[in-house]
């Protein structure tokens, strides 16, 4: 790609997306607006990836031999872009996981096993009486894990609700993050309502109080410059697939204090210093939580797309995306019958529009547009207790992402209008 970085050209970023040049049912063009479910691949990412497997393929750490060490410099080089992605201090402080969810069942493992582990672990020991702090927009990657912990320990699991207006309720702030809150896990920007959350201001309450904090930036990452400082967190986590990257792969950044006091998540080679009959010690983080033969290839994929995506430059993607939203916003408020969830102007908002069509079935919705080319997605996108909080059980979802442009917002509008008039 030969980007001008003096403005961003949605035609020449399409052109490194392979997959944006195939037909769908019956010849029509793909309109791909379904980025938050899982992100196209750029050419870039393809290449890199065959090229790992075509000319340096081995496992790492443990093979001498040339393309051993050349296996092991992409996969340690993936981590140290990773590190500088985010602004950490060092990549001893990124551990890859094979996602978000395993990255943030990774925490509330070690959590769980604070109590028998002894020693610096025990800063993280959880028992009845001690509380953990999300809110009512989180993915069920982000609610299911805390759940669980709870169940084990004994402990409370307490939420932020949410307003009419798709905004986190911090009314209760001072009551709900208190003396006896040990972690408070929250999403970044939602996968639902798009709202970008004011992690910080969280991040501080928590802090004041002695608490931990974890950061779901799965949805944020791929669309606007990201600083583990500027979020105060102790935790952040996210994918590679949402970020232009392969599947199989995802990036958790923790403070070095807290990866060498908590205890290994999985068991297996890699991870140890030394193993004996009688006992284990353990490898320095990150390999410590990295058991196992690990996803090279994907690693390699993901060091592309977070190069691709620096290149093109998040802030002009970010640009892209409000230019993209505001059209979307407007259009659909044109449209009779037709209710979004969250906010409805574009303000501390992203990309991505969850809406609801009058006596209309979310899923009927997507299978209009599906007819028409158009990819969207409907369920409850792994957010049932959102969705309950609005009263409906689904929803249809819009999420769009630096390579869609205008004139397929408008054939989104053109296709719900449709469904509309079809279903009339």
């Amino acid at each position: 790609m030969t980007f001008d970085r003096a403005g961003f050209d949605v035609a020449l970023v399409r052109k490194d997306f392979p997959i944006l040049d195939r037909t769908v049912r019956d010849g029509r063009p793909l309109v791909y607006l379904d980025s938050a479910n899982t992100s196209q691949k750029p050419r870039q990412v393809i290449d890199a990836m065959s090229d790992y497997y075509e000319q340096h393929n081995a496992n790492i750490h443990r093979a001498t031999h040339q393309l051993g060490e050349e296996a092991t410099e992409a996969y340690e080089g993936a981590r140290i872009t990773a590190a500088g992605f985010l602004g950490a201090r060092d990549e001893t402080e990124v551990v890859f996981t094979k996602n978000i969810s395993e990255a943030i069942n990774l925490v509330a493992y070690s959590m769980g096993n604070a109590s028998t582990s002894g020693g610096a672990a025990e800063r993280f020991r959880l028992g009845p009486g001690d509380e953990i702090v999300i809110t009512e927009m989180e993915h069920h990657s982000n609610i299911v894990p805390w759940q669980l912990l709870c169940e084990r320990t004994g402990a409370t699991l307490r939420w932020f609700g949410v307003t009419d207006d798709g905004r986190l309720d911090l009314s209760g702030i001072d009551g709900l993050i208190n003396a006896r809150t040990k972690l408070v896990s929250l999403v970044h920007q939602s996968n639902v309502l798009g709202t970008v959350n004011p992690v910080r201001l969280v991040a501080d309450a928590a802090h004041a109080v002695g608490a931990l904090v974890l950061v779901d930036a799965a949805q944020s990452v791929p669309h606007l410059p990201v600083s583990v400082a500027d979020l105060g967190a102790d935790f952040v986590g996210f994918t590679a697939h949402k970020i232009c990257g392969p599947t199989g792969i995802g990036v958790l950044w923790a403070r070095r204090e807290l990866l060498d006091a908590m205890p290994p998540f999985l068991g297996g080679g890699e991870m140890i210093e030394s193993v004996a009959m009688t006992g284990s010690t353990f490898a320095q983080p990150p390999h410590k939580f990295e058991a196992g033969t690990m996803p090279i290839a994907e690693a390699v994929g993901l060091d592309a797309a977070l190069r691709y995506v620096s290149e093109v430059g998040l802030d002009a993607i970010r640009a892209h995306e409000h230019e993209l939203l505001t059209h979307a916003l407007d259009g659909l408020a044109a449209l009779d019958g037709v209710r979004i969830l969250g906010p409805t102007d574009a303000a501390d908002r992203g990309a991505t529009i969850a809406f609801l069509v009058d006596d209309v079935h979310p899923h009927d919705v997507s299978q209009v547009l599906d007819a028409h080319g158009i990819a969207v997605r409907a369920g409850h996108h792994c957010a049932r207790p959102l969705h309950l909080r609005f009263g409906v059980p689904a929803s249809t979802r819009a999420s769009f992402y630096l390579y869609n442009t205008t004139d397929e917002v408008d054939a989104l509008i053109r296709g719900i209008d449709e469904a509309k008039r079809y279903f009339a």
